[in-house]
């Protein structure tokens, strides 16, 4: 287990931000390493980001010190997206078999969470996200079939896309974590346009299929004030409630996003169109 405490930014001190401090803040660069849990822990609403990567190894998700508390979900609950080879989740002694792109919701109160690959010759990628939790609810997988799907944006505006609502509460019971996968048509780079912020909760975006030597610029900032942070394969970024999170690829590629704060309105949004940017 690795792990970073992030504390929140004021966003009139991010304005002062170079490069380098806002990679520090708000880009998460690595989320997998071989045989390892990596994760952020962000004062954003206490949000925490992170990767697994079983090979050979049968990895458990612990407590970290700054939770303090005996197990990881003892006062959480947790999102799981695996984006890579078939992943095995053992959650209090039940398995669960995530293929690519399969979700999978752990709630409050699970003791003991363990990681496989099926394969270790394709090693599962699990990305996850967690959030405090006041009640326990059922543990649930999502397949991309059971989403609640949505296709937006157009050829001509660069922004077709599908919208695979995974982790929310129209199909599974949640304390607040919300989650959800967004795959660009080929041809379009632009997601989340129009740009909003929503002052209820924050968010965090995790890029993947980025074929290389492609690349995502990721915007966040202010409405009026804007900044970017250029972002690799398999990379997250956490976005306050007060930034806008949008994005433009050098090629199509896909992002998982997930939310948490005061409500689960997917809809709860501030929306600001491309010509009020700046």
């Amino acid at each position: 287990m690795n792990y970073e405490l992030r504390y929140a930014s004021h966003p009139a001190d991010a304005k002062s931000y170079d490069t380098e401090r806002l990679r520090k803040e708000f880009l998460v660069e690595k989320i997998f390493e071989s045989e390892q849990i990596n994760l952020v822990y962000s004062m954003y609403d206490r949000y925490i980001v992170g990767g697994i990567m079983p090979v050979n190894k049968v990895l458990k998700l612990e407590s970290i010190d700054d939770l303090k508390s005996d197990n990881f979900l003892d006062r959480r609950e947790l999102g799981l997206i695996n984006v890579g080879g078939d992943a095995i989740v053992i959650a209090d002694g039940v398995e669960y078999l995530l293929a690519y792109k399969e979700a999978l919701y752990l709630g409050r109160g699970n003791k003991s969470v363990e990681f496989k690959s099926a394969n270790r010759q394709s090693p599962a990628k699990i990305y996850f996200n967690s959030a405090p939790a006041h009640a326990k609810f059922p543990n649930k997988k999502v397949s991309k079939n059971e989403a609640e799907i949505v296709v937006m944006g157009s050829m001509e505006a660069s922004n077709h896309r599908v919208i695979n609502k995974m982790i929310v509460n129209s199909v599974v019971e949640t304390c607040q974590l919300q989650m959800g996968m967004t795959e660009l048509k080929q041809g379009s780079v632009w997601n989340t346009m129009p740009a909003h912020t929503h002052n209820r909760r924050m968010e965090a975006y995790f890029y993947f299929e980025v074929e290389k030597p492609q690349a995502i610029c990721h915007f966040m900032g202010q409405p009026d004030e804007t900044r970017h942070i250029w972002m690799q394969n398999e990379q997250a970024v956490l976005s306050p409630s007060w930034s806008i999170h949008s994005a433009a690829g050098t090629s199509n590629y896909t992002f998982i996003w997930g939310m948490a704060g005061e409500n689960l309105n997917y809809g709860d949004m501030d929306i600001r169109q491309p010509n009020e940017l700046k």
